[in-house]
């Protein structure tokens, strides 16, 4: 038994490429040429084979390392002393494989100069026959530059970006998605002017001229040899290898955006993840319609996770089908957002409720009679507008519930803003009313009524619903006594409104009946303690069982 080193062979002009898998580790039992680690570039991918069989007793790169031409992969222990020469003649194959990525990166130098149709064709591509167009970049019409990728073919070894080696504009495309190319085929017909990059280019088209002779001259026997011991294609996209189906430059724009590939859905031909996959789930992600699997661990457990980030037991998985009759529905968009959000808040605000009754009595007699004198204007004064401009008031004497966390700071907000809970077919939301400090009751109704139907409606936007300072969730249309509302972070409280009842009040006299209505002010016990939110409460019920005094 020997121990031989398996080094990364002739990859031709690439230097310091990446590791992105890991296709085998220790213990494994692996073959002559069978696939060892992917490596990547900007332009291609590739799999580094072994030069012999043995068992893989030492594994010498980590996924993100950095390699290049020499550099150990693996120390594997090989049967019978002649397991070390051996190793040459059988690492002239990979050589002959490897410069392919390299030949793609290097375009067939074109003429100093020349205007008018331009002829791309494609490239030599080492020993690599028939290989398939699996992702198109271009489209007539498009501006072209040199080295800009326009197509990308895959082998079974290899996937691999076929640049232009001229610029100019896109009058033709000869190739499409599912054809199979060979060195030489005419890819593509552009008009305009060879640009002078196209020097440099021919330079290193020469150096990988020069390394691929030696790839050449293993005999037709050893090449024969290898494709017999051969391992399994590589079928990208396969689950058991972990490798995303997408090229080198989408995987590379994935890396710059943070985003996990292995999480995307890819919509190209046969799975492939395509770049617009990448901006889309980016796009869902930032507007909080779906979640990564590390968002959703640093979350929390949720009804479909099993709370293994906050190191809580698995959530109950039960067939409830054996019980008796059910119905699977998807939640919709909104219930998802919204859902996410609530556990968040739930979870990590230490959130208090303080329950208390005001009277109303008064300002319900005036609300009814406002709304007949302005019954022909069309505005409705509902309590909730009344609500509002009470809370400014109180938010003014207790700036504290007007603030935000920040670290170990307190922000300050000098600006009232309020969100209103609404109820709508697709699930709550909570659009913003702005400068509630500055617009009158009648004004905030229409607002309101504005508001709340473009919730219903589904037509709200984004700016609509963000930068409130303080929310209120009333279902006073409904019914009900007293509720805990989770506080809308990064706010510090929430008022919590139910419908009001006539009721015995106790005057020092006598029992009158006087409209109630309950309040269930939540608050963050970080920035607030129980005394303070008692007073908000408290001046908040004087407000509303005599408005005149939001006038002080």
């Amino acid at each position: 038994m020997a121990l031989v080193e398996v080094k990364v062979p002739d990859i031709g002009d690439f230097d310091e490429v990446a590791v992105i898998e890991l296709l085998v580790k220790v213990g494994d039992t692996v073959k002559a040429e069978q696939s060892l680690i992917t490596v990547e570039s900007d332009k291609a991918s590739m799999e580094i084979p072994s030069s012999t069989a043995g068992v893989v007793k030492e594994l010498r790169v980590n996924l993100g390392d950095k390699v290049k031409e020499g550099s150990v992969v693996l120390v594997v222990e090989a049967a019978g002393a002649a397991a070390g020469p051996a190793a040459a003649p059988a690492a002239a194959a990979p050589v002959a494989a490897a410069p392919a990525p390299v030949a793609a990166a290097a375009p067939v130098a074109a003429a100093p100069s020349a205007s008018g149709p331009i002829e791309i064709h494609v490239p030599d591509i080492g020993d690599f026959k028939d290989v398939a167009v699996i992702e198109v970049f271009v489209k007539p019409g498009d501006s072209i530059k040199v080295e800009q990728s326009l197509i990308t073919v895959e082998s079974d070894k290899a996937s691999m970006e076929i640049p232009s080696s001229h610029a100019g504009v896109l009058k033709e495309l000869k190739v499409k998605v599912g054809d199979t190319v060979n060195i030489g085929d005419l890819l593509a017909i552009l008009e305009g002017t060879v640009s002078a990059a196209a020097a440099p280019v021919a330079a290193a088209a020469s150096a990988v001229a020069a390394v691929a002779p030696a790839a050449v001259a293993a005999p037709t026997t050893v090449a024969a040899a290898v494709a017999a011991v051969a391992a399994p294609a590589h079928a990208p996209g396969a689950p058991t290898l972990g490798l995303p189906h997408a090229s080198p430059s989408v995987r590379k724009f994935a890396r710059e955006l943070g985003v996990p590939l292995e999480e995307l859905k890819g919509s190209g031909v046969k799975g492939r993840i395509t770049q617009d996959d990448v901006q889309t789930f980016t796009k869902a992600v930032m507007s909080g319609a779906t979640q990564t699997k590390a968002q959703a661990a640093k979350g929390g457990a949720s009804a479909g996770g099993d709370g293994a980030g906050l190191g809580l037991i698995p959530w109950p998985k039960v067939d409830f089908a054996k019980f008796g009759p059910v119905e699977r529905k998807e939640m919709g968009r909104i219930k998802k957002i919204s859902g996410a959000n609530l556990l968040r808040n739930a979870v990590m605000i230490p959130a208090v409720t303080n329950h208390d009754d005001c009277d109303i009595t008064d300002l319900e007699a005036f609300r009814v009679s406002t709304n007949k004198e302005n019954e022909k204007s069309g505005v409705k004064v509902t309590m909730l507008a009344f609500l509002i401009k009470a809370c400014v008031a109180a938010l003014k004497k207790y700036p504290e519930f007007n603030s935000s966390l920040d670290g170990d700071a307190l922000v300050y907000k000098n600006y009232w803003h309020i969100g209103f809970a609404a109820d709508t077919p697709n699930g709550l939301m909570v659009p913003v009313i702005r400068d509630c400090d500055k617009k009158g009751v009648l004004q905030i109704s229409q607002e309101m009524s504005e508001l709340a139907k473009k919730a219903r409606d589904g037509k709200l936007g984004p700016a609509e619903m963000t930068g409130a300072t303080f929310t209120i969730s009333s279902l006073g249309g409904i019914g009900g006594k007293y509720f805990t509302p989770i506080i809308n972070a990064p706010e510090v409280a929430i008022l919590g409104v139910c419908k009001s009842t006539m009721e015995p009040v106790w005057n020092g006299k006598e029992f009158v009946p006087r409209l109630m209505l309950p309040l269930s002010l939540t608050w963050d016990h970080r920035v607030i303690d129980g005394a303070a939110a008692a007073r908000f409460n408290a001046f908040l019920g004087q407000i509303l069982s005599d408005f005149r005094r939001v006038l002080l």
